[in-house]
Formats: structure tokens, sequence, C-alpha cells
């Protein structure tokens, strides 16, 4: 009878080895996933804070809107005369708004795109309507935010 030795086979150590790699494999997996959450929430962060920031131009700027319309709701114009004391009309302001805010989005959210609804009421607050979406990187899906206001 041979005398038997303490220890693992080498069956043993491989098998002990593949169990090991799938764990870290799925380890790894999970941290993609925490990234891509964390990278998605970060635009999220950025498309409320670029909402809020049209929504506070647009209350110090109300007289923009008007039962003719709101001049919010273009694609916005640059106008120098708006950042300097010589001034512009409301109208005018909220177009220099509007370019400089669109400006912002395109440098902070990928394929950026933004819409601007404005619906006047004469008895009642008119509603705005501020709609961000944009596409996460990595993804085909859209992402969008919309801030419902009314002044």
């Amino acid at each position: 009878m041979k005398p038997t030795t303490g220890g693992f086979t080498l069956i043993e150590v491989l098998v002990a080895l593949v169990i090991f790699a799938v764990g870290l494999l799925g380890i790894a997996a999970l941290h993609i996933e925490s990234l891509n959450a964390g990278r998605t929430a970060i635009n999220r962060t950025k498309a409320v804070a670029l909402a809020s920031d049209l929504a506070d131009r647009i209350r110090a700027n109300r007289a923009a809107c008007t039962e003719l319309g709101c001049a919010y709701e273009g694609s916005g114009t640059l106008n120098l005369a708006c950042e300097s004391t010589t001034g512009c009309t409301p109208a005018e302001l909220a177009a220099h708004d509007v370019f400089r805010w669109r400006s912002q989005g395109n440098a902070q959210l990928p394929t950026f795109a933004s819409l601007v609804d404005y619906t006047f009421r004469a008895d009642v607050p008119d509603d705005y309507l501020i709609r961000i979406e944009w596409v996460e990187p990595g993804s085909t899906a859209l992402a969008r935010y919309e801030l419902r206001l009314q002044l």
C-alpha cells in the first residue's frame, strides 16, 4: 500500500481557478455597468441643471412671451448688445439667452437637442415646456428630461 500524501490534485486546482476566473469576470462586468450608470447620472444631472437655467432665464424675462408668441421658442441668435450696457429688447434678450443656453447644452451633453414650447393663457398662468434630449455614448436609446413650469 502506498502512503497517501496531503495536498490538492492538479484537477482540483484547475477547477478552483476556473471558478475564481468566472467570479472575477462577474465583478468586472458589474464594475463596467456601474461606470455606465454613473455617466448616465452625470448626464441627467447636466440636463436638469440646463433646464433649470433656462427656466430661471424665462422667469427673469417674462416680457419676451406674449399672446403673439415667445422668443424662447426659437433657435436663438447671438446679440452682443445684450451683454453690454447698451442693452436690448426683451425679445432680443430671450433670443440671446437661447443661443447661449444651446451653446452650453452642445458643450455639456452628447448629441444635445432641445425644445421650448410656450402656451399663452389669458386667465391662468402661461405654460412652458423645456425638453432636453441626448443619446448616451455606447447606446442608441434617446434619453429625455422635461421641465414644465407655469408663470
